[in-house]
């Protein structure tokens, strides 16, 4: 499945705890068709759907669907905080190009 960081396990944390309503959520990351590489990954709170993979770090979940997770299968889950490009960041092993804000990827084909 996908590796997540501390920072990435704290900043959900972090937005957990300042949502009223939180029991049961978690970061959802999606991948959906759109972004000027063909793919595109998409994050946001949610709570466990049936079919999905689910890594726990720490106390917090993290989802990822299951068609989502053919395309993460050993991709890392990160946050950054600096300069530039904070946010939650995806590397992933199966991309075969990114653009240049890293929020969509075009896949690497099958051998």
């Amino acid at each position: 499945m996908i590796t997540v960081t501390d920072n990435a396990v704290r900043e959900l944390r972090s937005l957990l705890e300042a949502q009223t309503e939180s029991k049961g959520k978690g970061l959802r990351v999606a991948i959906a068709k759109g972004g000027c590489s063909g793919l595109q990954y998409e994050m946001s709170l949610d709570a466990r759907k049936a079919g999905d993979a689910i890594v726990v770090r720490d106390g917090v979940e993290f989802f990822v669907d299951d068609e989502s997770a053919q395309l993460l299968r050993g991709a890392t889950l990160d946050y950054n905080d600096g300069l530039t490009g904070t946010g939650f960041q995806i590397v992933n092993p199966n991309a075969a190009r990114t653009c240049g804000c890293g929020t969509s990827f075009e896949p690497a084909r099958p051998a």
